[in-house]
């Protein structure tokens, strides 16, 4: 009895052991806080940018008609050449203009040779009238002779003029640099008759270019005050403020050039302000009517901006925020505002702090009101860190 009470008391020890290390390693133990990267924002001034869209226009465009009539006898060009100021390019049948020149040449010298006859009658009435040999009634009629004689002379050279100029325009010619379009007309057709005129072709300029786009009321209030810390004033602008513009094929913006003109006014209708560049067109990579995406780059901000890269932000019903890591590396969900892209990096305009440590790696792992394990790198990185 003695035996198997001892036996009994020993079973009962061994499983009260088994028990206990059985609780021991049952213990539940937390998991350590997860991983994520932090980084503080990059600090610095940038290039903000007004962008629009726009299009290109001639900064010269004219139809070359016929200002006189006649039949065309010959055309200078070939469809789509480019065209110095003064080439002829058209011409109308001379000769008809160019006789009534010559006819109205001949009168002039007819009426100026008459006008010397009547001056010499004149002044010798004048020397009879002295001698008291000629009347009062004399004199005065070779004194309006003399002066029908002056005005003859003046009609004649106006008409000797006129027919000069009609000679002249028998000959149509480019008004300025440019391209001519292809040709309306053909050798051998009557123009300049009727009531309008008769459009030959048309001449347009390519270089330099226009390129015209309008400006929202606030952005122009905007771009006024940070002009007029750089000193410069609005009716000094023509030259002095860089437009950059892109086609829609092309990356960027690549083609250089500066305001050329800004309206004095603000339409009413749709609260934008007119505005105009001018760009070197050499090379014709630009052709009137084409759309072009516009950039008009503004001086850097004296204050640094915040940056960040896209990565880090995320996005509800209620806007942009990114999550930052607190003092006591508890996540948090912070509210943003965002501007414009810069070097890669997205413009964060309230809502952040220099010191702030934002979780720009493992978002996953990042829920707002947890602890986590936050690991520092540069905010620059996080891109590429990201993937």
């Amino acid at each position: 009895m003695m035996r198997r009470s001892r036996l009994s008391m020993l079973t009962a020890v061994v499983a009260a052991a088994a028990v206990t290390g059985c609780g021991e390693s049952n213990k539940y133990v937390a998991p350590p806080p997860p991983k994520v990267t932090v980084a503080t924002p990059v600090q610095k001034p940038i290039t903000r940018f007004f962008e629009a869209t726009g299009n290109a226009v001639a900064v010269n465009s004219a139809n070359l008609v016929a200002r006189v009539q006649g039949y065309l006898q010959d055309i200078k060009y070939q469809d789509g050449d480019q065209v110095k100021r003064g080439a002829p390019l058209f011409v109308i049948e001379p000769e008809p203009y160019q006789l009534k020149a010559e006819q109205m040449k001949a009168a002039q010298a007819g009426a100026e040779a008459s006008l010397k006859q009547l001056e010499a009658d004149y002044q010798r009435q004048v020397d009879l009238a002295s001698r008291q040999v000629a009347s009062k009634a004399t004199l005065d009629q070779a004194l309006a002779a003399r002066d029908g004689g002056k005005a003859k002379v003046e009609q004649a050279e106006v008409d000797t003029r006129t027919a000069e100029i009609n000679f002249g325009y028998t000959t149509v010619s480019a008004p300025f640099d440019g391209v001519v379009t292809a040709r309306q007309v053909s050798v051998g057709e009557l123009v300049g008759a009727g009531t309008s005129p008769t459009v030959l072709a048309t001449i347009v300029q390519l270089d330099p270019i226009w390129v015209n786009f309008t400006v929202g009321e606030q952005d122009v209030l905007r771009i006024r005050a940070q002009l007029a810390k750089q000193g410069i004033k609005p009716g000094e602008l023509r030259g002095k403020v860089s437009v950059e513009i892109g086609l829609q094929s092309e990356q960027g913006y690549p083609h250089k050039g500066t305001l050329d003109y800004a309206a004095p006014m603000v339409d009413p209708s749709t609260g934008t302000l007119a505005a105009r560049g001018v760009f070197e067109n050499g090379n014709r990579a630009l052709l009137p009517g084409f759309f072009v995406r516009v950039r008009v780059p503004m001086p850097a901000e004296d204050t640094p901006e915040l940056l960040l890269p896209d990565t880090a932000l995320g996005s509800d019903q209620g806007g942009r925020y990114v999550l930052v890591v607190n003092a006591d590396n508890i996540v948090e969900q912070r509210k943003v505002t965002t501007g414009p892209l810069a070097d890669g990096l997205r413009v964060i305009a309230t809502g952040l702090k220099p010191e702030d440590r934002v979780v720009v790696g493992g978002l996953v792992r990042a829920i707002p009101g947890q602890k986590v394990d936050p690991q520092t790198q540069s905010a620059s990185a996080a891109p590429a860190a990201a993937k």
